[in-house]
C-alpha cells in the first residue's frame, strides 16, 4: 500500500506517530512562514503543515504544487493549535518529512468543492472530478449502504440472488425496447430487457421459489427526473404465496431500510384500494403526509342555477385549513395554476370560512350564507378554512385537483421530506381501454392474475375486472409495485385473447413461458421496486439522477463519452444494417 491511513481516519490517539497518506490537494493556503494543504481522499480530509524554518526547500517545493494533484506525503502527526470541531480530523495536523508527486493535474473547469461554481451540463460532461466532490459522494454512499441492506434483509429471508440474461427477445408490451442487433444472425435482434418478468416466473417454474435481484433494466421512453434510459429494480418473485405474504415481506424490507439506514421506526403501512385513491385523493400514488382529502359535493352544489357545477359531472374540492385569511391576489395565483395547460381546469371556486363565522366566495352570486354552511360542514371545516373546488369531467377534475392539493401542500410546507408515510395502493383495475384503438391493455403486464371473484367478468365486463396487483407509495411516489401472477396456461390465453393476440401471435411472443406452464407452474407472485427512486427518496431528493454514478442527461445522453454517437460503416455492413436519412 502507497498509504499507511487514509485521510479520514487520524485523530489525537495518533499523535507522534509517523504516517504515510496519499490524495487529491483539495486547497493551499500560504501564510508567510508555513503552507498549509488539505490532502483529500475518499476518506475525508487532512491537514498538512510545511514550516519554511524548519524545511525551506521542502515549503518551497510545496508552493508548487497545484489543485488536484495527486501526492504521497510522510510525516508526523501533531496536535493542532487551532482545532476544527467541524472534521473529524479536525484536532490534528501532519508536519510533513517528505512527499512524492504521483500525478500532476489540470486546473479543474470547476471547484471540486461542495457549493461547486459548476453548472449541471459542465458537471456532466466531467463526472469523473464532480464525483470527487462531497455531496456526490455521499449519495454513492447511501446507494451502496441501501443496496447492502437490502442484499442483507432478502437473504434472511430465503432468498437466492440470481443473475438474468441481458440480450433478450423483444416484446410489444409496455415501453419501447432498446434493440441489439445480431452479427451472427443478420437481420435479427435482441432486446435490453424492460424488467427480467417472464424469467423470473420462469426461475418459480423451476422450483427457485424465493429470487431477487439488484438489476439493470432499460426502457426507450422519455425522460424526467426520476426516469433515466437504464435504472435499477429490485426485482422479486416468491412461490405459493398470496398477495398479503407478499405485502408482509417487502413492507418488512421497507421498514428495515428505513431503521437501518435512516434509523426511522415505521410503525403503519396501511392498505388503500385504487378505487378510493383516486376517489380521495385524484391518484394512484396518493401522498399521505397531510390531509385535504377530496370531499364531492354534487348533492349539495347542483341545481342552484349556478351551470359550471350543474353542467359537471363531478364538483369536488379540498379544504385548506387555516387559509381563509389569503388575498385576492394569492387566489388568483391559485386559479392560475389549475387553468396551466398541464393542470387542465377551466377555473377555481374559493370559500372562506371567516373568523367571525361568516363565508365570503367566488360564487356568492348563487350561493347563501346557509348553503355555504352546508358546504363547510361537509368538508369539516372551521373558521379560518378555505375550501378550493373544482368541477368537471370526473377523471380530468380529479387529476387537476390532486395537482392542486399536491401545490397546497408545498405552500404550507405540510410536504416534509424528513417524514415518510407509506402505503399500499391495492385492487388496480386489470385492464385500460385505448380510446383511438379501442384495444384493451393490461394496466400492469400481461401475466397480472385477475383476482379470483372477477375471473369470470373478463369477457363480459372487462372494464370491472381488478387486478391481483399493488403498488408501494411513499410520500406521493411510485417506490414499485408487482401482482400475483397467472400461472395457469388457460388462463393466460384467456388474458392473451383479451389483450388482442391471435394464438400464433401469443405462441410467437411468449409460447415459451405458456409451455413452461405445461410443467407444473406453482401459484407464484412478485415485486420491482425502483431502486433508484428509492434511494432519492431516502435522500431527499426528486431526481434519481444524483444517485447515479454516471447518469444520462435530460436528452438521453452521456455528455461524459459522447454517447449514442454513430458506428463505422464496416460495423453497419457486419450487422447488415444500413442507416436511412
Amino acid at each position: 500500500m502507497l498509504r499507511t491511513h487514509t485521510c479520514g481516519e487520524l485523530n489525537i490517539s495518533n499523535a507522534g506517530q509517523e504516517v504515510t497518506l496519499a490524495g487529491w490537494i483539495q486547497k493551499s493556503r500560504d501564510l508567510g512562514g508555513m503552507t498549509f494543504i488539505d490532502l483529500r481522499d475518499r476518506y475525508g480530509i487532512t491537514q498538512l503543515v510545511f514550516n519554511m524554518e524548519t524545511d525551506a526547500k521542502l515549503c518551497e517545493k510545496a508552493r508548487k504544487l497545484g489543485r488536484e494533484f495527486v501526492i504521497k506525503v510522510t510525516g508526523k502527526v501533531a496536535e493542532r493549535s487551532n482545532k476544527n470541531p467541524k472534521m473529524p480530523t479536525g484536532d490534528i495536523e501532519i508536519i510533513v518529512g517528505g512527499f512524492e508527486i504521483l500525478n500532476e493535474s489540470k486546473t479543474p473547469p470547476f471547484t471540486i468543492e461542495d457549493n461547486t461554481d459548476g453548472g449541471d451540463e459542465l458537471r456532466m460532461k466531467y463526472r469523473y472530478l464532480d464525483l470527487r466532490r462531497n455531496p456526490v459522494k455521499e449519495n454513492l454512499a447511501l446507494r451502496h449502504k441501501i443496496s447492502i441492506e437490502t442484499r442483507k434483509y432478502l437473504d434472511g429471508e430465503n432468498f437466492f440472488e440470481i443473475e438474468t440474461p441481458f440480450l433478450i427477445k423483444s416484446t410489444p408490451e409496455g415501453a419501447r425496447d432498446f434493440v441489439v442487433p445480431s452479427r451472427m444472425h443478420t437481420g435479427q435482434f435482441y432486446a435490453l430487457p424492460q424488467s427480467p418478468q417472464t424469467f423470473k416466473q420462469l426461475l418459480m417454474v423451476a422450483g427457485y421459489d424465493r429470487y431477487f435481484q439488484l438489476v439493470r433494466c432499460f426502457r426507450d421512453e422519455d425522460l424526467r427526473a426520476d426516469r433515466q434510459p437504464e435504472f435499477t429494480q429490485i426485482d422479486c418473485e416468491m412461490s405459493f404465496v398470496t398477495r398479503e405474504d407478499i405485502l408482509n415481506t417487502f413492507e418488512g424490507l421497507a421498514k428495515h431500510l428505513f431503521k437501518t439506514v435512516k434509523g426511522i421506526d415505521i410503525e403503519e403501512f396501511p392498505r388503500m384500494s385504487y378505487d378510493d385513491a383516486m376517489k380521495f385523493y385524484g391518484s394512484d400514488k396518493p401522498d399521505i403526509r397531510f390531509g385535504m382529502k377530496f370531499v364531492e359535493l354534487n348533492d349539495v352544489a347542483q341545481g342552484k342555477g349556478f351551470v359550471v357545477f350543474d353542467n359537471a359531472e363531478l364538483v369536488v374540492g379540498i379544504n385548506a385549513e387555516g387559509c381563509a385569511g389569503y388575498s385576492r391576489k394569492q387566489l388568483d395565483k391559485l386559479t392560475e395554476f389549475v387553468k396551466k395547460p398541464q393542470i387542465g381546469a377551466k377555473g377555481l371556486v374559493y370559500v372562506k370560512y371567516n373568523e367571525d363565522g361568516t363565508f365570503k366566495s367566488s360564487v356568492d352570486k348563487f350561493f347563501d350564507g346557509e348553503a355555504l354552511k352546508g358546504w363547510a360542514e361537509k368538508f369539516g371545516s372551521k373558521p379560518g378554512d378555505l375550501m378550493l373546488i373544482l368541477a368537471g369531467e370526473k377523471d380530468k377534475t380529479r387529476k387537476a385537483l390532486n395537482e392542486l392539493r399536491l401545490e397546497m401542500g408545498d405552500r404550507l410546507e405540510l410536504r416534509d421530506k424528513n417524514i415518510f408515510k407509506p402505503l399500499w395502493v391495492v385492487d388496480f383495475p386489470l385492464l385500460e381501454r385505448d380510446e383511438d384503438s379501442g384495444r384493451w391493455h393490461a394496466m400492469h403486464h400481461p401475466f397480472t392474475s385477475p383476482k379470483q371473484e372477477d375471473i369470470e367478468l373478463m369477457e363480459t365486463e372487462p372494464g370491472l375486472v381488478r387486478a391481483n396487483a399493488y403498488d408501494m407509495v411513499i410520500n406521493g411516489v411510485e417506490i414499485g409495485g408487482g401482482s400475483i401472477r397467472i400461472h395457469n396456461k388457460d388462463l393466460q390465453k384467456r388474458m392473451f385473447k383479451l389483450l388482442g393476440f391471435s394464438d400464433e401471435e401469443a405462441q410467437n411472443q411468449f409460447g415459451f413461458l405458456m409451455n413452461a406452464f405445461e410443467y407444473g407452474a406453482p401459484p407464484h407472485g412478485g415485486i420491482a421496486l425502483g431502486f433508484d427512486r428509492l434511494v432519492a427518496l431516502f435522500g431527499g431528493s426528486d431526481s434519481i439522477r444524483d444517485y447515479i454514478a454516471f447518469p444520462k442527461n435530460n436528452a438521453g445522453r452521456d455528455v461524459m463519452i459522447d454517447s449514442p454517437s454513430q458506428i463505422a460503416q464496416e460495423q453497419l455492413n457486419e450487422l447488415g444494417l444500413k442507416i436511412v436519412k
